[in-house]
């Protein structure tokens, strides 16, 4: 399965990428996704996730072909 993972805004800086493809096995979660892109364990509450561009929250199983969108809240004036 190919999970394709953006980073934005500031986890694009803070991670150093914009994002990366993950070649995998089976369906993972949100959470697994984040960890398994990162490294990190454990996704930080702040962070918003959309999949195939619709917002979703971190329980939500990932299939061959979708793409998670990983950004920080977003602030505006």
């Amino acid at each position: 399965m190919s999970i394709k993972v953006r980073y934005f805004a500031s986890l694009k800086e803070s991670l150093g990428s914009d994002g990366v493809e993950l070649f995998v096995t089976e369906p993972l979660t949100v959470e697994q996704t984040w960890s398994q892109a990162t490294g990190q364990v454990g996704l930080p509450d702040n962070i918003l996730v959309a999949v195939n561009m619709v917002y979703v929250d971190q329980t939500v199983e990932i299939t061959d072909g979708d793409e998670v969108a990983f950004f920080p809240p977003v602030t505006g004036g």
